[in-house]
Order: structure tokens, then sequence, then C-alpha cells
């Protein structure tokens, strides 16, 4: 399924929740139409990063957008799912910045394969394809009982592949990922990656010793063997 807010009246990425259990999301809104996605605070982090250096390239005079004051999420905040794969472009003819993000599948987020998302400079997919393996040989046709019977085995596991995966198709039926694309101005995408980055550094104060994040009530610090607690 594809949502497409074509173009956006705003878009923000926000965190709701106290420092250390804060839930990020991207947010943008085409008249009563509302759309919010989860994600992770990296991919945040990326986006704005990604959405500045996009606009260095471009070379054009940017407007300060939306003030900080209006960056806020809507109430109520229903997230549609959430967002795995990002992807960023820019459509010189409207001069416009497209976000696509893609939903994050089940089996996607047991792989975990990346912890960050992607964040693209150019919007578009690219296919990995894999032949599958052929059989070594061709059954000879000849007197060998053996090698033909060989065969004929390899042909029957085969089959029994076959069926069996046909079943497990049946039983969970694959799906396409959602997909949700947000057209901004360039002005809005300042503002989104301006109060993003404010957002994701507004966490929990890291230890200057370890560099891990400091809990309210008290940080534990391995590189002092756990002798002493520090405070925030």
């Amino acid at each position: 399924m594809l949502i497409d807010l074509d173009p956006v009246d705003r878009i923000t990425a926000d965190a709701v929740g106290p420092p250390g259990q804060r839930v990020f999301y991207l947010q943008g809104r085409k008249a009563d139409r509302v759309v919010s996605l989860l994600v992770e605070k990296q991919q945040v982090q990326l986006l704005a990063a990604s959405v500045v250096e996009i606009l260095s390239r471009l070379g054009k005079k940017t407007g300060e957008g939306p003030a900080e004051e209006a960056m806020g999420l809507e109430e109520p905040v229903t997230p549609e799912w959430r967002a795995g794969r990002l992807s960023i472009g820019y459509e010189e003819e409207r001069d416009l910045i497209l976000l696509e993000a893609e939903e994050l599948l089940p089996e996607e987020e047991e792989e975990d394969e990346s912890d960050e998302g992607e964040i693209l400079e150019e919007l578009g997919v690219e296919l990995e394809t894999t032949e599958l393996p052929g059989p070594e040989g061709e059954p000879n046709g000849g007197s060998d009982d053996t090698g033909w019977s060989e065969d004929l085995e390899g042909l029957q596991e085969l089959e029994e592949l076959e069926e069996l995966e046909e079943l497990r198709e049946l039983e969970e039926p694959s799906r396409e990922p959602g997909r949700v694309r947000f057209w901004a101005t360039r002005e809005q995408m300042l503002s989104l990656a301006r109060h993003g980055a404010a957002v994701c550094a507004q966490g929990r104060p890291l230890c200057r010793l370890c560099h891990n994040p400091i809990e309210p009530e008290g940080h534990q610090c391995p590189a002092l063997n756990g002798h002493r607690t520090t405070g925030e």
C-alpha cells in the first residue's frame, strides 16, 4: 500500500517519553490526512544529516522554514507501522524533496540486518538476483542402474522441497511492505533536519569516562570497575 502526501502541509520528526525511554516518530500531514511512522533515533540523525548534505549540494538559497515551536507532533500519534528503509531525493522541476519510507516487515526485523536503516541520496531500489544451482549432471541413460537411480532420488528430493515451499507459501503468504512518500519544500525539510537533530541531542547525557548513557537514577561506570556511581 502506497500513501502519497504530495505535497505535505507540514512534516516533522520528534520523540515522546522520558530520556532513555523515548519513542521517535516521523510525521507528515496533507489537509486532514496525518501519517505517523515509528523510526529509530539513528534514522532521525542520519535523515537530518542527509537533508543538510542535499541542500548544500543544491547550492540554492533556502529560507528558514517553519519555526521550532511549530515542529511538534500532532495528536493523536497513531503510527501506521515501523519504518525500515528510508530514501531521499530531489525533484528539480518541482523544486521538492521526496522522502520515502518503507515498512519494516516482521521477518526483516527478526533478521536485524541494520540497526540504523538506510538513507540514500537518490531514490531507487537495487535488486539482487540469485541463480539457483542446476543439476550437476544429466542422467546417463545407459546401463548403469546406480547412476540412474541416484538421479531419480535427487529428483524426488527436489519435488519434496518444492511441495514444502508451496505449503509454506500457503501458510505464510508474503506481502509487500507499505510505503509512504512525503513531498516537501526545501524549507520544510531544513526545519525537519534542524528539529530532528535537536531532539536527538536532548537524550540521556553521556558519561565522560565510558561514554555510556547516564540514567536518571545514576550510573555504574565500568571505567571505574563499578566502585562508584556517578549522577547525571
